[in-house]
């Protein structure tokens, strides 16, 4: 009942693994560094000022008066039959439902577009492709196997 522990190690497991995966994703998409890099400076003040905004929301929102101990009462004792696994689960799918599938649709279109990313034409290489209906169409006896004489080597 008192699975805390591993509820936490669960979950930071699966985080981990969805990251290494992204991780790989991005790794494979081959993307040219020197075509990015063009077009850094010149984004670079629009970058700087959605990042100032962005700190300074966050500093409105969180500012300083919500720190401290002062700021917060004491927690009530907990009763006996009290579960922080069970209370998680309820107020995750009640109160934070719409938040909660919100991050898994983020996640599902994140993991579309990581794979569609990977599925992109690569100019200037051919890459070959197996046409199954036309293994499958191949007759029996000399078309499908061919014995090749060769010469064995000393």
């Amino acid at each position: 009942a008192e699975a805390e522990f591993l509820a936490i190690v669960l979950v930071l497991v699966y985080v981990g693994a969805v990251m290494v995966l992204f991780l790989f994703v991005v790794m494979m998409l081959d993307i040219d560094v020197a075509t990015m890099k063009a077009g850094f400076i010149r984004y670079l003040p629009v970058g700087l000022l959605v990042t100032l905004a962005m700190l300074i929301e966050i500093f409105l929102v969180v500012g300083a008066d919500n720190f401290g101990l002062d700021k917060f009462p004491s927690p009530a004792p907990a009763a006996a039959d009290y579960n922080n696994t069970e209370s998680l689960g309820n107020v995750l799918y009640t109160a934070y439902m719409y938040q909660f599938e919100l991050a898994a649709v983020i996640l599902l279109v994140a993991i579309i577009a990581a794979i569609g990313l990977t599925l992109r034409k690569r100019s200037g290489t051919e890459v070959r492709q197996q046409d199954p209906s036309r293994q499958v169409k191949v007759k029996k006896g000399p078309d499908r196997v061919r014995l090749v004489k060769m010469e064995a080597q000393d």
